[in-house]
């Protein structure tokens, strides 16, 4: 079941020894970094456990239903917008186009969801499997709701998938089981890239050295940068030439990216200016510009201050 997984033998060993001698915890919390595997880890962990219930010809079917997200014994939970009435998770918001400027949450109606789904026997399982996405995106409110859940799952598991046990409330960290997650090395992410049909990034060192050891975060770096015009990239990833390339940058960047390119746009330059010149300033710079788009204020203002002053410094540089 496990065979997709790759470089993850810890994390394998004990869900699949939690299986083999019935000891399955009420909560699971899977910790690591974006784009390891965890949510690989949880379907293939889910289909191991619901393999009990059905005949061996029968498990290409049970696969492809968890997959789909059929399963009646299953309920999975992604971060969500709430656009006109609607909750819709990142991929249908992108799907329609709606742009947002705040990330996505798992909200107090979700978990509502979820303990009224619990509230019924598992049907065509042994268990029902509730599977939280981002799971430190859930509000205070939220989190508390499924403490209560946790404290009594009945016939359930719980897998939540998260970065890092910090990123979550302590009373949910306490009542789950811990299954880390690490960073592949470079012949790691190769072979998860060559095995999903994702060779070509392979030939974009800049785009490994940003995911550091995520296959998924390669993946999602590479397609971002399809979106980011190489003009605009090649000029972005040189230093300002003068004060008025400065904002003419700034102006480019604001009219041609959305929010959310603009954030991925300053770790590759981040990734960039360290490579041409290592000035521990222009990168703290560029995280200041971060938070200054995370904090809704105006792009091409803080584009501008930021070009500015990344010009002033590699002057200084260049000019001691």
């Amino acid at each position: 079941m496990f065979s997709p997984l790759i470089g993850q033998k810890q994390a394998i060993e004990l869900l699949t020894q939690a299986v083999k001698q019935n000891r399955i915890a009420p909560a699971y919390m899977f910790v690591g970094s974006e784009g390891v595997g965890r949510s690989l880890a949880a379907r293939c962990f889910i289909e191991l456990l619901f393999s009990s219930s059905v005949e061996p010809h029968q498990i290409p079917t049970l696969q492809n239903r968890i997959r789909q997200g059929n399963h009646p014994s299953l309920f999975w939970v992604e971060p969500t917008y709430q656009y006109q009435g609607q909750r819709l998770t990142a991929a249908e918001a992108a799907e329609k186009g709606v742009k947002r400027k705040a990330p996505p949450v798992i909200r107090l109606e979700q978990i509502r969801e979820i303990t009224q789904f619990l509230s019924r026997p598992p049907l065509e399982a042994s268990r029902n499997v509730v599977v939280l996405e981002q799971a430190e995106t859930m509000a205070e409110s939220a989190a508390n709701a499924l403490l209560k859940t946790l404290e009594e799952p009945g016939q359930a598991t719980l897998i939540l998938i998260a970065p890092s046990p910090e990123s979550v409330l302590p009373t949910l960290v306490s009542r789950c089981q811990k299954i880390p997650f690490y960073r592949l090395d470079r012949s790691g992410v190769a072979q998860v890239l060559t095995q999903t049909g994702n060779e070509e990034i392979l030939q974009h060192p800049e785009v490994l050295s940003l995911a550091a050891g995520s296959p998924g975060s390669a993946i999602a770096s590479y397609q971002q940068l399809q979106t980011i015009p190489s003009e605009l990239l090649q000029q972005v990833t040189k230093t300002p030439t003068s004060y008025r390339n400065a904002l003419e940058l700034a102006k480019k960047i604001d009219k041609e990216l959305d929010t959310e390119a603009q954030l991925w746009l300053i770790d590759y330059l981040q990734q960039s200016y360290w490579q041409q010149i290592h000035q521990p300033s222009i990168i703290e710079q560029l995280e200041k510009t971060r938070k200054n788009l995370l904090c809704y204020a105006q792009p091409r203002l803080v584009w501008e201050c930021t070009f500015l002053s990344i010009f002033q410094m590699s002057r200084s540089y260049t000019n001691p």
